[in-house]
């Protein structure tokens, strides 16, 4: 199942729903209880795609894939890395990445993202299924060379519509086995699988919620594998995992 959050003309407020091909049904309330249909259905062309969540907070994790932290300079950790990007830096398919005056070297990031169902905290990794409402596409959009002047990542990873999330929340998905890619414009930059990961998601959710609790909504990156380039003004970046879709992204600069 796929759900999504829309903006609807004549209706105040983002819209839940379900898509099914080019239709999405809408919901009553949130999707982080039983789903309650509208009663309304509308296809996808008249209605705008959103963020598919707005979290509480992204949580990201670092280094998950050897062969970017080996591009990076660095060796896989021995636990996740974890850091996190505000609510703020949150876009939805087809709004655009702002390249800041700061920064001549902003890079994408395509990552698996994890959309957290229910609050928890200290999950184990054998339950750490139940808490997981679904997955997204996501794109960890970080200005490096503010990265490596600061020595750390936080205002890097931080610049408003530096979180694009969507197009929807794949809630049927096995996410072990996945085809993840990137593409600016026609040119292919990242493609790997989501096996090659070294943290499992599983495992992700249960450390990272043995730091923090989580709520419904908030949302876990999964990391990035290796091929991060630059992005310029008038390209469209597009991130694609199997069995969820695309996310598309034009770049401006500010």
């Amino acid at each position: 199942m796929r759900i999504a959050r829309v903006s609807v003309p004549d209706i105040e407020g983002p819209v839940f729903g379900i898509v099914d091909g080019n239709q999405i049904s809408l919901l009553v309330g949130h999707p982080f209880h039983d789903l309650v249909p509208a009663g309304a259905v509308l296809n996808l062309d008249d209605v705008k795609l959103l963020a598919p969540v707005l979290p509480s907070k992204v949580i990201c994790i670092g280094k998950n894939y050897a062969d970017h932290a080996a591009e990076m300079g660095t060796t896989p950790p021995e636990e996740p890395v974890i850091f996190i990007k505000p609510t703020t830096s949150v876009i939805g398919d087809g709004q655009a990445i702002v390249l800041p005056p700061q920064s001549t070297e902003v890079h994408h990031e395509s990552e698996l993202a994890i959309v957290i169902g229910h609050l928890c905290r200290n999950v184990t990794v054998e339950r750490a299924h139940e808490v997981i409402l679904g997955y997204t596409c996501a794109n960890d959009v970080t200005a490096r060379d503010l990265q490596e002047r600061d020595g750390q990542w936080t205002r890097a990873k931080s610049f408003d519509t530096f979180c694009p999330i969507g197009p929807w929340i794949e809630t049927e998905l096995d996410p072990s086995n996945l085809d993840i890619s990137c593409e600016v414009d026609d040119e292919e930059r990242q493609h790997a699988n989501t096996s090659d990961l070294i943290f499992s998601v599983s495992e992700i959710v249960a450390f990272v919620s043995s730091v923090m609790t989580l709520l419904p909504g908030d949302v876990i990156l999964t990391g990035t594998p290796s091929g991060v380039a630059s992005i310029k003004d008038g390209e469209t970046v597009n991130v694609s995992i199997e069995g969820i879709g695309t996310l598309s992204n034009p770049v401006v600069s500010r």
